[in-house]
């Protein structure tokens, strides 16, 4: 364990150069992470000291990088609360029901296709249907169009997007993880996932007095405590029930989320999410040999053409409904396509049951090209809009 510092350090140094290279370009820097730990690893060279096999640090790293998906879905449940969840209405019933629907229903399509058994079937079906809020939220920030009219609309589908996927999660860990064979004990793991669930965001809600009571404190040492303290101790709990950890993160986030004291929570909480968030994506690319994924090429190209054919069409259903422009409709689509931490998540499930490998590199190709073609596509909406519809007004004239 003598390198283990040593080998932490050169992998943050790799973390910090591809963050500042992305920064550089103006990208997501999600695909740079997840590169740069599939460019190492076990099949990296080593030279005297400088071993980027991370052989010693590996679990290390692993454990770091289960944080970062504590802190990603902590951070995400207190950007929304259950308040902002319930005041969405609209935009979350009407536009999220049809973006889970088309893309849930393109997985089952894939994995049909794939003739895929049913658990890895739904493990597919969770990573195409999980849009990546991170992304997202990035993406709207740095084009400016947080002020947009069809903006409400996108946070509010995705909303919707991450409260399926909770569900779906503790669906997938009761049926995968769980042990459970009978087709009852699986429902039975199931129902109680969801249960937690439901009474834990109906119970966090009514003592959410008492929670700002106890965090009425000045010393930032004993309030970050506290909030540690509630963070761990309820992921470990949710995990003894077969709901995942990071669903239990999300659930004690979207309760603080109603906080008095949420800015200051996010104020503290913030460097945590983004230190170990970039731990997260590193250890995932780790674990994937790169030389595996030319098997899920042909597959994984199919999900991206379904993926984005659906995203186009719950847009423009959604824009229909809520009224606005076929042009901020499509922006609505093309802003959603990006793919990130709940796919991950979902490969990651699927690997701790032992299901197919071929699942794993699915999910990294999947994510790399969306999350690479996600921005362009939203940036480059408006140019997509109108050169269609030259094309349309070109063919309706030939015809005439």
């Amino acid at each position: 364990m003598e390198m283990l510092i040593f080998e932490v350090g050169m992998a943050l140094a790799l973390i910090t150069l591809t963050g500042l290279l992305s920064a550089k370009l103006r990208f997501s820097v999600i695909p740079f992470y997840i590169l740069i730990g599939m460019a190492v690893g076990p099949h990296a060279p080593h030279f005297w000291i400088i071993d980027l096999r991370f052989i010693e640090s590996s679990s290390f790293i692993e454990f770091m990088g289960r944080l970062g998906i504590l802190f990603l879905l902590f951070y995400l449940g207190l950007e929304f609360s259950v308040a902002r969840l319930l005041k969405s209405g609209k935009a979350i019933i009407v536009g999220g029901s049809f973006y889970v629907a088309l893309n849930f229903l393109s997985g089952l399509l894939l994995g049909w296709m794939a003739e895929l058994p049913i658990k890895e079937t739904l493990v597919v079906c969770g990573i195409m249907t999980s849009s990546s809020t991170a992304i997202v939220a990035k993406v709207l920030v740095d084009l400016k169009r947080t002020a947009n009219p069809e903006t409400e609309i996108i946070m509010g589908m995705i909303m919707f997007d991450d409260l399926f996927i909770a569900v779906h999660i503790s669906i997938l860990t009761g049926l995968i993880l769980s042990g459970a064979t009978s087709f009852w004990g699986v429902v039975l793991i199931s129902l109680t996932a969801l249960a937690f669930i439901v009474v834990f965001l109906f119970v966090g809600r009514k003592i959410i007095k008492y929670i700002d009571l106890a965090l009425n404190i000045k010393s930032s040492e004993l309030f970050l405590l506290m909030i540690m303290t509630l963070l761990f101790l309820v992921a470990g709990f949710s995990e003894t029930l077969h709901v995942a950890e990071a669903i239990g993160a999300l659930m004690i986030g979207l309760v603080l989320g109603e906080s008095r004291h949420v800015k200051r929570i996010e104020q503290h909480v913030l460097p945590f999410r983004d230190f170990f968030g970039a731990l997260f994506f590193f250890s995932f690319g780790l674990t994937i040999e790169p030389a595996s994924l030319g098997g899920a090429i042909g597959m994984t190209l199919i999900a991206v053409v379904l993926t984005i054919i659906g995203n186009i069409g719950a847009g423009m259903i959604a824009g229909r409904i809520s009224g606005i422009t076929p042009k901020a409709s499509l922006n609505v689509g093309f802003t959603l396509v990006s793919r990130g931490e709940f796919s991950i998540i979902m490969a990651n499930i699927g690997k701790a049951g032992g299901l197919m490998a071929s699942i794993q590199s699915f999910a990294v190709l999947y994510v790399l090209i969306l999350a690479v073609l996600g921005p362009l596509l939203t940036k480059e909406s408006k140019w997509i809009y109108y050169s269609f519809e030259r094309l349309r007004k070109r063919l309706s004239r030939s015809k005439e």
